[in-house]
């Protein structure tokens, strides 16, 4: 059995870390999380020690890595804008890391964290479970027995309405989460790599602070996408229906059935990083890359639209 520590025990995501630390046999031994709302713990780890203080956190991580009683695994379930700081911390514990996407927000850090794992001789993991998804891995199939040279047409939307808090959270914070297509895309910015290759070109059409939209060319598919948090968006047989999340993927006009078999992902992304199989620092370059470029391109387009001079030239 082996030991895990949480960061971000109150968050939307760590309940699916906590299943999968059970699920794989495991115990989680100590959390953290400023916020005290964690009572979800009784559910699954009724003796996990918690702290909302990181410094007392600390203190007890070092303690028990000078004991018997090392955490052998540290899941990140923390703010985006976190996780760098977080996972080192982890490794400088002693433990292996288990990130929540995005890892980062920006390419650079990816390589300050090589470091920090030569260094460490520890192991850093991320959670990209889409490519774990049966309906990903049986459409990836597909691709490699198609023509070489087949370049698809994809289309993906995915909408997932939010109520105002959630531009009062750090997630409406671009600085803390990386805005829109970092903090709801870079999943499926993954998932389009893992399925088509080579990113070879990426262009942005629309951002603002609800919605994005814009287009990506692999090596074996031409992609329009669109990202909203806007329930004002969601289909009218959405809404009918009382749905507020609304997710479409088309291959060649075809659509992917992509709307189960979410439930155990964690579980899977957890039994491969045990078994020393999951995805490292190097299988989230490219997904990062594109959020970073995306983000920036959206910046500079802000900034000239803001230009008044630029606005009046027809």
């Amino acid at each position: 059995m082996s030991t895990f520590g949480l960061m971000g025990a109150a968050g939307y995501i760590a309940p699916r870390h906590m299943k999968a630390i059970r699920e794989t046999g495991n115990d989680l031994v100590a959390s953290l999380d400023p916020s005290d709302s964690v009572g979800i713990l009784d559910s699954y780890f009724p003796n996990c020690h918690f702290f909302t203080e990181f410094e007392r956190f600390d203190r007890h991580i070092d303690k028990r890595a000078r004991s018997e009683r090392k955490v052998d695994y540290m899941s990140i379930c923390s703010p985006n804008y976190l996780h760098d700081s977080h996972i080192r911390f982890a490794l400088r514990s002693g433990c292996d890391a288990i990130c929540e996407k995005p890892l980062v927000l920006n390419p650079w850090n990816i390589e300050a964290l090589r470091e920090f794992e030569r260094d460490y001789d520890r192991r850093i993991n991320t959670i990209l479970q889409l490519r774990l998804h049966p309906s990903i891995i049986a459409l990836k199939r597909q691709i490699s027995e198609s023509k070489p040279q087949q370049k698809f047409d994809v289309d993906l939307t995915y909408i997932t309405s939010r109520g105002h808090w959630y531009s009062a959270s750090w997630k409406g914070d671009e600085k803390k989460s990386g805005g829109i297509a970092t903090n709801i895309g870079v999943h499926f910015f993954d998932m389009l790599h893992f399925l088509f290759g080579d990113l070879q070109d990426n262009q942005l059409f629309h951002s603002s602070e609800q919605t994005a939209s814009g287009y990506l060319e692999y090596q074996h598919a031409r992609v329009r996408w669109f990202l909203s948090t806007d329930f004002d968006q969601l289909p009218g047989t959405a809404r009918l229906q009382g749905q507020r999340t609304f997710r479409s993927i088309t291959l060649n006009k075809e659509e992917i059935e992509f709307s189960g078999g979410f439930t155990d992902l964690h579980t899977k992304s957890y039994e491969a990083i045990l078994r020393g199989e999951g995805f490292g620092l190097e299988d989230n370059v490219v997904a990062i890359e594109t959020v970073a470029d995306i983000r920036n391109m959206a910046t500079k387009t802000n900034r000239a639209l803001a230009h008044p001079f630029l606005q009046n030239v027809s």
